[in-house]
């Protein structure tokens, strides 16, 4: 059982995908949290679409150079998200229509880059490998993490007030608009520094699924955090060690890990679970 459990954290490139994870455990559930509490949970699955062309576009142009495909990406992340705010206040569209637009636009961008590139690996793109959290990977995964926490922290409460009561933060200065902004481009750094391990369809599994979970365990916001960044590190280190046994992408082994814990907090959870249901 321990060299089941231990033994492959003995070598070094999964200790290195470890580390990764936790800094992206740490990082992305609380923006989880806020987006699941202002009803924007698939906002993250635009922008895990939308940074594929500067992902794209920075493989083909330096190859897998982890800074110019995260440059890229962060890039295109945050175009993507500046765009549709635009477009929805320019048109008075829904933002939501704006966003579908664009992100689908931005997708197939990005696998037209992808198909006229030689050498591009789109199974890496798309669903990462720990084989390529290597030093410098680990290096800007860290440093992502150690910015988006305390500058979530410093927009922490205006966030929240304006998830509750938009027309009272206005009324009292606060700028909703700028926060929203600044809020979305946290959400892009950490999709964009989880690409490398986790790959751009599953960065945001660690970031949303342990955020919904967490609502079954917790009442509170502050609770909710606390829950998410646990079963987020919880997932983190059994879905390496599935993929290590099993031999499959670290990505969807950490995702599905991931969605099993949201399945059990759905079950037997002490808040809106089945079982607390039938206990009314």
């Amino acid at each position: 059982m321990e060299d089941l459990l231990f033994g492959p954290f003995a070598l070094g490139f999964m200790r290195r995908a470890l580390a990764g994870c936790l800094a992206l455990s740490v990082a992305g559930p609380p923006l989880g949290v806020i987006l699941v509490l202002r009803r924007m949970s698939l906002m993250s699955d635009v922008l895990q679409h939308g940074v594929l062309p500067g992902l794209a576009l920075g493989y083909a142009a330096f190859g897998l150079s982890l800074w110019a495909m995260g440059l890229g990406g962060l890039a295109a992340g945050l175009t993507i998200a500046l765009l549709a705010g635009f477009l929805t206040r320019a048109t008075a569209g829904r933002e939501d229509s704006q966003l579908a637009g664009v992100y689908l636009i931005a997708l197939a961008l990005g696998v037209a880059i992808i198909s006229q590139g030689r050498g591009i690996d789109l199974t890496h793109l798309l669903f990462g490998s720990v084989m390529g959290v290597d030093t410098a990977s680990l290096f800007a995964m860290a440093t992502v993490a150690t910015v988006v926490v305390p500058a979530l922290a410093l927009i922490w409460r205006p966030l929240v007030i304006e998830s509750f009561d938009p027309l009272f933060l206005a009324a009292n200065g606060g700028r909703g608009g700028l926060w929203h902004l600044a809020f979305l481009a946290l959400v892009v750094l950490c999709v964009v520094s989880g690409f490398m391990a986790l790959g751009t369809l599953m960065a945001v599994g660690l970031i949303m699924l342990p955020a919904i979970a967490a609502r079954h365990w917790a009442g509170s916001l502050a609770g909710q955090v606390r829950v998410a960044v646990g079963l987020a590190v919880l997932a983190s280190v059994a879905g390496l060690l599935l993929s290590f046994h099993r031999d499959i992408p670290a990505g969807p082994a950490i995702v599905l890990t991931a969605g099993g814990l949201w399945a059990l907090g759905l079950a037997v959870g002490p808040h809106h679970s089945a079982l607390a249901r039938l206990n009314l």
